[in-house]
C-alpha cells in the first residue's frame, strides 16, 4: 500500500510563503490527490485537490493564494502556499482517494508574527 509523507510545514509571518510536498512511497498516477487541513478544535477541511487528469479545485478561503500542482513522476504533489495569513494555521493533511484512500501523518504550518 502507498504511504504519504508530508514535509514543508513551518512557522512563517503574516504575508509570507511557504510550500508543502507530499512524497507518496509508489505511484500516484491512479489517485485523486488533495489536502485537507485541521486547526485546533475544527474539523477537517477540505483546502485543494487535483484529479489523475489535472483538474484542480480549491476552496474558496485560499483561491488566489494556493496553489497545488503534481508530479507523477516524482510520485509527489505540492501545495505552494502566498500571502499567508493566522487563519491559515493548521496541521496539513496530504490525501489519496483511489480504489482506496489514505492519509499522511500531517505537518504543521504556524502563521504568526
Amino acid at each position: 500500500q502507498v504511504q504519504l509523507v508530508e514535509s514543508g510545514g513551518n512557522l512563517v509571518q503574516p504575508g509570507g510563503s511557504l510550500r508543502l510536498s507530499c512524497a507518496a512511497s509508489g505511484s500516484i498516477l491512479s489517485f485523486t490527490m488533495a489536502w485537507y487541513r485541521q486547526a485546533p478544535g475544527k474539523q477537517r477541511d477540505l483546502v485543494a485537490s487535483i484529479t489523475r487528469i489535472g483538474g484542480i479545485t480549491y476552496a474558496d478561503s485560499v483561491k488566489g493564494r494556493f496553489t497545488m500542482s503534481r508530479v507523477d513522476a516524482k510520485n509527489t504533489v505540492y501545495l505552494q502556499m502566498n500571502a499567508l495569513k493566522p487563519e491559515d494555521t493548521a496541521v496539513y493533511y496530504c490525501y489519496a482517494r483511489g480504489t482506496y484512500s489514505l492519509w499522511g501523518q500531517g505537518t504543521q504550518v504556524t502563521v504568526s508574527s
